[in-house]
């Protein structure tokens, strides 16, 4: 075994330590009132919310994913079906959801073995305290160079679809929020577990980093690790539940723009 592959083993028996520590903290974060208007607390299950435009920008620069235009991750990612290659970049590009926020698009293409797997353009916003929000996606999934499939596309404000935060401002162990809801389609969550970890990818080794549990009701079994470094982003992803999969950091490249 290599060194790189021992840190990698104890990286993930850490991480597994880790959750079994935590699985006693106490639940933080939003509520479950109703309707509230943005940004007084983070959304919670199918709540729906009212978002003010006037409460967000397109500059992103939350310290756990920070968004400039031209910012581009490349991650190695294992699992079944072989290694898949998965470029994120975000762009100039912006688009007014139907929830009447301005949103920043990023882009985020799978390959393997140079052929596409699916292409996904995603909406973000920060709101002024500084949460970062996820505002809707556009998805194509492909097979031999050809769109088979869209499902899990939706935008906020449109057939029902509700916006959700994908970082907190000040993210804290316990806190819970949904990412997205749009029901039967999009349903993702996450609490957030350590503010405090360590982690090394290929790109390298960070401290202070953020580790979140993401699920979804929609595949009950599946259950991720996510860990994102400060003035980076999200650097792992770890599946330790209904799949295998493995998704580092090999590059990344902060953008120029504003």
């Amino acid at each position: 075994m290599s060194s790189g592959e021992l840190r990698a083993r104890v990286s993930t028996i850490g991480l597994a330590l880790l959750f079994v520590s935590l699985i006693a903290v106490g639940c933080g974060g939003g509520s479950d009132d109703g309707a509230h208007t943005t940004p007084t607390a983070l959304p919670r299950g199918a709540e729906p919310v009212r978002l003010n435009p006037a409460d967000f920008s397109v500059a992103i620069d939350n310290r756990y994913w920070p968004m400039r235009p031209g910012s581009r991750w490349i991650y190695r990612e294992s699992g079944e079906g072989g290694p898949l290659r998965v470029v994120v970049t975000v762009t100039n590009r912006t688009k007014r959801v139907a929830a009447g926020v301005e949103a920043r698009m990023v882009r985020d293409i799978v390959t393997r073995g140079g052929r596409p797997v699916e292409v996904t353009s995603d909406w973000y916003a920060q709101d002024a305290e500084g949460n970062l929000w996820y505002m809707g996606e556009r998805t194509a999934e492909y097979e031999q160079g050809k769109v088979t499939s869209t499902a899990g596309s939706w935008e906020a404000g449109v057939d029902g679809a509700e916006p959700g935060v994908v970082m907190p401002a000040a993210p804290r162990a316990g806190m819970e929020y949904r990412q997205e809801h749009y029901a039967g389609e999009a349903e993702d969550s996450a609490k957030v577990l350590s503010v405090d970890e360590q982690v090394e990818v290929p790109f390298g080794h960070f401290a202070g980093a953020v580790l979140t549990k993401d699920l979804t009701p929609l595949e009950p079994r599946v259950v991720e690790y996510k860990l994102y470094a400060p003035a980076v982003g999200p650097v792992l992803t770890l599946d330790v539940s209904g799949a295998s999969g493995r998704e580092q950091l090999v590059s990344f490249e902060p953008g120029a723009g504003s």
